[in-house]
């Protein structure tokens, strides 16, 4: 992805110089934290640590380049969300968009959703309409799950801005209104055509990123987006995948709505609500 010339989002709250990281959980452990994590929609961080998460009195400490370049990544890479979904979302429902704040930090952090840990993978959080990324996170999907490259990387934020539109558009609000009155696996269905439907409006953003995109850049999103379907993650944590448990769809499925929004480029291709086969 051509980021070189692109400027920096201002709406970065960087909270990584303050806290303190998180223990470290290594080989098959992290992973199964991972899909647990992404299965429950819980950080069981500290029930596996036996710490308080949110501890204080750590004294600030400086970025090492690598935090520095990660931040300056994600936060150009917001820049670029910004400028797609300023000429998209008006076009497409006649409003005018305002963009999330996206909060960096190191190991674990408060949100009004909860406690946000780098083992949950990053999340949205509609209550403060602010994304919660660990900037590890991005080393994590490369060494346990084999997601590399810079746009899969920025697709894990297109995709936490995805739910940012939804919350926009009052998606956010009238699922969390159908999933309290529904059964766990009706809940879990309305889950999955949720971030479905984020998966497919990450491919809108990626379309309408005007001439940044390189050769291989679509791909490593689709490879991203496959790595992190529910079957795959079940199996991966050596389970049997179980449908009825899934809360965010299958390889096959996430890949295929990413597929969808890149080629059509429009978020009216997006409705997996109203989708017969999803």
């Amino acid at each position: 992805m051509r980021l070189r010339g692109i400027r920096r989002s201002r709406n970065v709250e960087d909270r990584r110089r303050s806290g303190r990281a998180g223990a470290g959980i290594g080989g098959v452990g992290l992973l199964v934290v991972v899909a647990i994590a992404y299965f429950a929609g819980v950080d069981i961080t500290p029930l596996l640590e036996g710490q308080d998460p949110f501890s204080q009195g750590e004294a600030p400490r400086e970025l090492s380049a690598e935090e520095q370049e990660a931040g300056q990544f994600a936060s150009q890479v917001l820049a670029t969300t910004e400028e797609v979904w300023t000429k998209v979302f008006p076009d497409a429902f006649g409003r005018d968009y305002v963009p999330p704040v996206l909060v960096l930090f190191s190991g674990v952090t408060q949100s009004p959703c909860g406690g946000a840990s780098g083992a949950t993978g990053p999340f949205y959080c509609p209550a403060d309409e602010k994304a919660y990324l660990d900037t590890a996170f991005f080393e994590t999907l490369g060494r346990q799950l084999g997601v590399k490259g810079d746009f899969a990387a920025a697709y894990v934020i297109a995709h936490e801005v995805a739910h940012h539109v939804q919350n926009e558009l009052g998606i956010l609000p009238e699922v969390n209104r159908m999933r309290q009155a529904s059964d766990k696996a009706q809940a879990n269905a309305l889950t999955v055509r949720l971030e479905l439907q984020a998966d497919c409006l990450s491919g809108v953003w990626a379309r309408n990123v005007d001439g940044l995109l390189e050769p291989g850049d679509v791909e490593e999103a689709l490879n991203a987006a496959r790595r992190i379907g529910d079957d795959y993650l079940q199996e991966r944590a050596g389970r049997v995948p179980q449908p009825h448990t899934f809360t965010h769809g299958t390889s096959e499925q996430r890949a295929g709505w990413f597929a969808r929004g890149y080629e059509n480029g429009d978020p009216g291709a997006c409705d997996t609500f109203g989708a017969d086969r999803i």
